[in-house]
């Protein structure tokens, strides 16, 4: 305890022993004798003693009583009360005869040491606040500032920014409860309710919009969000309840509006424990592992106490990233990193054979739709090659679940990479029909916010540049997800697989590409159109202006979790699967794009090739 929490304490602790003194010399001030005196040099240590034992074990000192509210101050009110009753309890076998009029002194103490230890704290509370509105005046440059809501963490986040001196200078709030209109809080008016932030911000020159209810529904954030968006403010948002930070002050989570905000639906959290049981102690490969898909499994992993963590990646960068991430974060995780290409069989099995893993995730692949379209036996020699080698040498050396990352691209392809990536999958049938001791599985998702080569950051860097964002066609619509969601759906995966399953989640709606790209203008504090030009590129070869419909997809079937929906592959010919592979593959070593082309049509019927 430091010398500040131990004064307040002792503050308390001397408040009751006093007031005890205090009250039994002045009820017995006529006939105090030898005996009362002794006896209160008795209840000096017991009364110390109750009090701070008490008020210790409830940790009423860990509480900033600036920010108090009601549970804090019925906690110390009860506190206060059990002290009273202990040391009664304990005092009066040993001094209660000696002390005429013991009860009521007692009772006495007790609601004076409340009401003084409560009065104390609610005048250096209001003390606080009024003194941290004078910060308001010093050297900050301030930004006019509208909160949304006007519950309890609007209240704190109000008190705090005060307290710190914030560049956010609110003057208003907003609520959409009927009772809390035309109310204050802190002096402070509550001007209206969400539907009226763009004439509230225009009326009282708002800057800067916070919108501060963590625990709003995804559906209703995006549509305040949106109400804020037709305003020229800056937007800050504190994140949702289950992600703030316990025990740090909430102005350091104040953060800028993510694209995550506004696809308005829950975020899919398919994490189980039965996943971490599943993990622990087992030694996990990563292939791919310094990728955007790659790195957060590899996170992950490392919260589900695994054995061992293996990353091979052919591209060091990324790999060396994500090494030091967890030698920082998780010193105690066992992390073996390797540097070459899965489509290096004798590599590859030469690390199997010395590290024998329990589970492989496989996310190595090529996936840049537009580059594959143009380097098609690239596209075969990592994909598919790649996948292969890691799905049989896997088998020959007794790894218990292989999970395929996959695509939704796979389904009804038009493209060269979601193509191999059907083949891939279909590599999980093959090895599925072989009856090996490891369970193959597929998972398969669609675009993830964020990733490396997405949109989105695209998007972003040409924000930064002034312009123009470039989009493919004005109608073209995507499914999305955060990278901690598509991972923690193989992890979950990884659990329910049987062997020869392909697992989709159900990713919503989908979203507008047009529509993404207004809102990162917008939020990046631009007009669309005027100041940020958007300009219509035609689609790119091989790209879909509509995604499928995935879990629309004949024979899917739901799973014990709700967002994850299940198909098992068709079964395949093996012996003409073989043939069929081993001459692709050859056609792709003698880079024969055309071929290569023509082959994957051969192998994946459903597969269209857009031309343009």
């Amino acid at each position: 305890m430091n010398n500040k929490r131990f004064s307040i304490l002792l503050f308390d602790v001397m408040i009751a022993l006093l007031l005890f003194i205090t009250f039994t010399v002045t009820l017995n001030i006529s006939n105090i004798n030898s005996e009362q005196i002794l006896a209160v040099i008795i209840a000096i240590p017991i009364i110390l003693f109750v009090y701070f034992a008490v008020f210790r074990m409830c940790k009423l000192y860990n509480v900033i009583w600036r920010y108090a509210s009601a549970p804090q101050y019925l906690k110390l009110f009860i506190a206060s009360l059990l002290s009273i009753v202990l040391f009664s309890s304990i005092a009066l076998p040993l001094i209660g005869d000696d002390i005429p009029g013991f009860f009521d002194i007692c009772l006495m103490v007790g609601s004076y040491h409340i009401t003084i230890i409560i009065m104390s704290r609610l005048a250096y509370s209001f003390y606080r606040k009024k003194t941290s509105t004078v910060k308001y005046t010093g050297n900050v440059k301030h930004k006019r500032t509208l909160i949304v809501g006007a519950g309890w963490t609007a209240s704190a986040i109000l008190n705090e920014l005060k307290e710190k001196n914030s560049s956010l200078f609110p003057v208003g709030f907003v609520d959409d409860d009927k009772d809390k209109q035309k109310r204050e809080i802190n002096d402070i008016p509550i001007c209206g309710t969400t539907e009226d932030i763009p004439k509230i911000c225009s009326e009282l020159e708002i800057d800067t919009i916070l919108f501060a209810i963590p625990s709003c529904d995804p559906v209703n954030r995006k549509r305040i969000i949106n109400i804020c968006m037709k305003t020229k403010c800056e937007i800050k948002v504190l994140p949702y309840m289950h992600k703030m930070v316990e025990n740090s002050d909430m102005v350091s989570q104040i953060q800028s509006v993510k694209i995550e905000d506004l696809l308005g639906r829950e975020q899919v959290d398919v994490k189980s424990p039965e996943v971490a049981e599943f993990i622990k102690n087992k030694k996990c490969l990563v292939t791919g592992g310094g990728g955007s898909i790659g790195s957060e499994l590899v996170r992950q992993l490392a919260l589900c106490s695994p054995k061992k963590i293996y990353i091979i990646d052919s591209y060091e960068n990324g790999a060396y990233d994500i090494q030091q991430e967890i030698k920082n974060k998780h010193p105690e995780i066992n992390l073996d990193v390797e540097i070459f290409s899965v489509a290096d069989y004798d590599r590859l099995d030469k690390f199997f054979k010395d590290n024998l893993p329990d589970i492989v995730f496989h996310a190595a692949a090529h996936k840049h739709v537009p580059l594959m379209e143009t380097n098609p036996e690239q596209a075969v020699k990592n994909n598919v090659v790649g996948t292969f080698n890691a799905a049989r040498i896997a088998a020959k050396y007794g790894t218990k679940r292989f999970v395929l990352i996959s695509t939704d691209k796979a389904v009804n392809p038009t493209n060269v990479m979601g193509a191999t990536k059907k083949i891939c999958e279909l590599i999980m049938s093959y090895m599925t029909a072989q009856n090996t001791n490891t369970s193959f599985v597929a998972v398969r998702f669609g675009n993830v916010l964020g990733s490396n080569g997405s949109v989105i950051p695209l998007f972003k860097k040409q924000i930064e540049m002034g312009g123009p964002v470039t989009v493919t066609h004005p109608d073209i619509i995507r499914y999305f997800m955060t990278i901690p969601e598509a991972v923690a759906l193989v992890m979950r995966t990884s659990v329910l697989a049987k062997g020869g399953e392909i697992f989709v989640l159900d990713m919503g709606e989908q979203v507008k590409i047009l529509t993404l790209v207004e809102n990162l203008i917008k939020l990046s504090g631009f007009e669309p159109y005027t100041e940020i030009p958007v300009q219509f590129i035609g689609l790119r070869p091989g790209e879909k202006l509509y995604e499928e419909l995935l879990i629309k997809e004949d024979g899917l079937e739901k799973t014990a979790e709700s967002k994850i929906f299940v198909t098992k592959q068709v079964p395949i010919d093996t012996k003409k699967f073989e043939e069929d592979i081993k001459e692709l593959v050859d056609l792709a070593n003698e880079n024969k794009a055309n071929a290569v082309i023509e082959k994957i049509k051969e192998i994946v019927p459903t597969f269209h090739h857009n031309i343009n």
